[in-house]
């Protein structure tokens, strides 16, 4: 039996891209699945809706409540908890995907533009996770996991500084929690790809199909949450983890299986990452 069977997973920004991909290892463990995401209707460049998300898991046999709703509006988000743990009878899992772009320096990035990615990313996690807590300080399997990075002060990274301030945000938002909430038992952590991953985002924004190519799926970040959000939460937490790692402390180190184009053997590696790693296999455990 799976550790994860029976469990409810609220997961922001999940139909598409990584969300998705995490809420499909959920149910394909026995997870129920609440996803909360703006994209009500298509669009023709970010395909998939949460309806559509939705379908596709029910067909994997989950219990699924799509939800259409902005993380950056508290009153939304706690109305849209609140109708998970009534639906599900609580909630065990939280998962930070939802996620804005733009890596502009500070002399070309305008206000607004900050202050999106910064209500999205930081504030989004933050308010998401703090009305998660009371549930999930009541449950025996409790989890919050972010996508976002180990804080890396190598002053390359600084450049985009609007961006970097979001995504490091996340991180020190999900290692707080690690901290105040472990006498709750609720373990917190962070997942990040040492690799570009195939979105929506890489092709539109970062190089088209070129960059794609040099990509791995989704589904090699999915396959890490479900290992760490399977994990004994008394025991793993406060990690800022690299998917990688955390694969090959499973004993799973041939990732041929994620790459898009298949014997691809060059990638582009991931921001906030030193590049040599991603030439380099993950230790083994």
């Amino acid at each position: 039996m799976s550790a994860l069977e029976g469990r409810t997973a609220i997961i922001s920004g999940g139909s598409r891209g990584i969300g998705l991909a995490i809420a499909r290892v959920l149910a394909r463990s026995g997870a129920n699945v609440a996803l909360i995401a703006k994209t009500d209707k298509p669009n023709p460049k970010l395909p998939g809706t949460i309806h559509e998300a939705a379908g596709e898991l029910r067909e994997l046999g989950a219990g699924v409540l799509p939800i259409v709703g902005d993380i950056r509006d508290e009153e939304r988000v706690a109305e849209a908890v609140d109708q998970t743990a009534e639906r599900f009878g609580g909630i065990d899992i939280c998962v930070n995907n939802a996620s804005a772009l733009n890596l502009s320096p500070v002399g070309e990035l305008p206000v607004k533009r900050y202050d999106l990615i910064q209500s999205v990313n930081v504030r989004g996690t933050f308010v998401l996770t703090q009305a998660c807590l009371p549930h999930l300080r009541r449950s025996d399997h409790a989890h919050v996991l972010t996508l976002s990075p180990p804080l890396n002060l190598d002053p390359v990274w600084f450049g985009s500084a609007g961006y970097t301030v979001s995504k490091y945000g996340m991180t020190i938002v999900t290692l707080g929690v690690a901290e105040t909430e472990r006498e709750h038992g609720v373990a917190a952590n962070c997942l990040w790809p040492l690799t570009a991953i195939a979105t929506a985002a890489v092709k539109n924004l970062l190089g088209g199909d070129q960059a794609v190519a040099r990509s791995r799926t989704p589904e090699i970040v999915a396959d890490a949450a479900g290992i760490v959000l399977g994990r004994d939460p008394r025991s793993y937490s406060g990690n800022a983890a690299l998917v990688e790692d955390v694969l090959a402390e499973e004993g799973v180190t041939d990732l041929g299986a994620y790459s898009v184009e298949a014997g691809q053997t060059e990638f582009f590696p991931d921001f906030f990452v030193d590049p040599g790693r991603v030439a380099q296999p993950p230790p083994r455990a």
